[in-house]
């Protein structure tokens, strides 16, 4: 199957000081359209390195990114953006909602830097809030729903642009285990029925059981490599 992501002898130096860290040592991995995998290993192994260099939030110091075919280093600053809007959707750890939207504006957010058509947003959007079981909470603001629920509009805004991949950064850090279970049931329902390649990085032993490819990392360097279905 052909790749989706190609990450080619790729390596992340971050200067600290007079110490060079090296968060990624020439890592070639690929990962194919569809895939529900899980980037595993303790912390500090360069996990949410690969993914925040996958989502073109970082650039390597060395070795060539394709996502898509697409050479990340040839794209310029506007083209990258518009790759990030477009063909990426990110959950992150922190959720990273807008605290002044409810979680109708905060999920439909891309879609209005798209230029989606009100119409169209209105009905993706709700249909979205509706599947990831928020249906009636769309007017709520942040601070008026739970961790498990932030999380959940944090992932209707990351699927609503019908991007290539979701890159999810410990998903589960913050919640609970019977939310963990929901929200992994969540998104493998959708990874299953739209077809949606999700690659999260954890080290929670949950996620690592729902995911159909293990891909562990230590100290920024490949040490096992494992397709379970």
């Amino acid at each position: 199957m052909e790749n989706l992501i190609q990450l080619r002898n790729v390596t992340k130096i971050y200067q600290q000081g007079k110490v060079q860290v090296h968060a990624v040592q020439d890592l070639t991995l690929g990962l194919a359209l569809g895939e529900f995998s899980a980037l595993c290993g303790p912390s500090g192994s360069g996990k949410t390195t690969v993914l925040n260099l996958i989502g073109a939030l970082d650039e390597p110091s060395q070795g060539t990114i394709l996502l898509e075919g697409n050479d990340l280093a040839l794209l310029n600053r506007t083209q990258l953006s518009r790759l990030r809007r477009d063909r990426i959707g990110f959950v992150f750890q922190a959720y990273n909602l807008v605290p002044v939207l409810t979680a109708y504006e905060n999920a439909e957010f891309v879609l209005a830097l798209q230029g989606v058509p009100a119409k169209e947003r209105y009905d993706r959007t709700m249909t979205i809030l509706d599947e990831v079981g928020l249906a009636g909470l769309a007017n709520r603001r942040p601070d008026e729903l739970s961790g498990g629920q932030q999380q959940r509009v944090a992932i209707a805004r990351a699927i609503c642009p019908e991007p290539a991949v979701v890159l999810a950064d410990e998903p589960t850090a913050n919640v609970d285990t019977t939310t963990a279970d929901g929200l992994l049931g969540l998104m493998e329902k959708l990874n299953d029925e739209k077809r949606i390649t999700f690659l999260f990085s954890t080290h929670d032993q949950r996620v690592m059981d729902r995911a159909h490819r293990l891909i562990r990392l230590t100290d920024g360097q490949l040490t096992g490599d494992e397709v379970r279905r």
